[in-house]
């Protein structure tokens, strides 16, 4: 079978789907993975097929940064929007029997699929459905709503996502001659598979039947990948350090933010490994090694602890590695998962990004260095963790081949 994953966003949005794609390529069908161009190399790297999608994420989200009025924002998302419109329509069209589609462009997934005849299936890396549980990732409010509450908040969310792209999926419904009004919202995917743990979001017994927490997918690195000669040296030179890296965030804050993240790892007294990023931060000093990407089932492992943004795909690197975390959320989902990292008792409370300081940082890091609790549960959660297939529920649907 020819399998297309579609998916839009940073790296945290792709890498998960290389590991998916791995295993699907394993039983034997052909998987092409549609991302933006800055992810080409990572898609081909494990082996899979690349089909290009416009945009630059970075980009846009530089962009949204310097924007002045919310007109401004508004054209910058309308023309992202429609760029990846043309792009996944493009990329369907190149040729596929099944679409798996990410969260974000999914109403465009399912556009594209029916104009093409292909199934779509959902495949998303975080809770997508309204539920009285606990508010949606992106909540405008999360405290103290109640069972009602949180499904009114996690609607608003969901209704908030469609409207992203609800210009771009008109203009391709009226280019492809397809019937105005059809739903298409991600929520209108059947099935949907969520890819991260029931250990760690337990699947909300109000959920459509037709939607599954299925586990994580991991990830592949990248063939004939090894680790740089100087981060092995720096490993072994000392006790194991902790990992300091915000991922896509924080893009043109490089400067201030290394000079805070170097006096934070003063005052803790810990050596460090610092991601560059999105931000580019940089290190300095025999205690700090600067790396660019590194998978981080390799380097979390050797850490003491992950002090991150709290994205979903760092999130569950560490929960994997089996090391305590500082979540240091700053937009998006990610409040989401802090919380989750501190309610499961991995990490401390979180460290919202707007309040990060060199001493609110370091002092952060000790606190986590400090409870032994926090190693404990990591270590304990890995395990069962380890225990889980993600990709396995998925595979089986698509084996009995009931993906209409």
């Amino acid at each position: 079978m020819r399998i297309l994953i579609i998916t839009a966003g940073s790296r945290g949005d792709v890498a998960p789907y290389t590991g998916l794609g791995r295993r699907l390529l394993g039983a034997g069908h052909q998987v092409a993975v549609a991302a933006h161009p800055s992810f080409e190399a990572l898609v081909g790297g494990c082996g899979l097929d690349y089909r290009p999608v416009p945009g630059d994420p970075q980009g846009l989200i530089r962009d949204w940064a310097r924007a002045t009025s919310r007109e401004e924002t508004r054209a910058l998302t309308k023309a992202y929007a429609n760029g990846l419109a043309d792009g996944v329509a493009q990329a369907v069209a190149g040729g596929a029997d099944l679409l798996l589609t990410a969260f974000g462009p999914a109403p465009l997934s399912r556009t594209a699929g029916e104009a093409f005849g292909v199934p779509v299936i959902g495949t998303y890396l975080a809770p997508s459905f309204a539920t009285e549980r606990f508010p949606l990732p992106n909540a405008r409010s999360t405290e103290g709503l109640g069972p009602k509450g949180n499904l009114a908040a996690g609607r608003d969310v969901l209704r908030r996502a469609e409207g992203l792209f609800a210009d771009a999926v008109t203009q391709l419904r009226t280019r492809f001659g397809l019937p105005a009004g059809a739903p298409s919202a991600p929520v209108d995917i059947r099935p949907v598979f969520h890819g991260f743990s029931p250990l760690v979001v337990p699947r909300p017994e109000d959920w459509p039947s037709w939607v599954e927490v299925a586990g994580y997918w991991w990830p592949a690195r990248p063939d004939g990948w090894h680790p740089p000669a100087e981060l092995v040296d720096f490993l072994r030179a000392g006790p194991p350090p902790v990992f300091i890296g915000f991922g896509s965030m924080a893009a043109g804050q490089g400067e201030q933010l290394s000079t805070l993240v170097a006096a934070a790892v003063k005052r803790a007294g810990v050596r460090a490994v610092v991601q560059a990023g999105w931000a580019e931060l940089s290190g300095c000093g025999d205690d700090v090694l600067t790396v660019g990407d590194v998978p981080h089932d390799w380097l979390f492992p050797r850490t003491a602890a992950v002090v991150h943004h709290a994205g979903a795909g760092t999130t569950a690197a560490g929960l994997r590695a089996g090391v305590p975390a500082v979540p240091v959320p700053v937009m998006a989902d990610q409040p989401f998962w802090a919380s989750r990292l501190y309610e499961l008792g991995v990490a401390p409370r979180p460290l919202p990004f707007q309040d990060l300081t060199a001493d609110t940082l370091g002092n952060a890091i000790t606190a986590c260095l400090s409870e032994p609790a926090h190693r404990h549960r990591a270590a304990e959660l890995a395990r069962r963790i380890a225990a889980e297939d993600g990709t396995a529920p998925l595979l089986a649907h698509i084996g009995t081949g009931d993906t209409a």
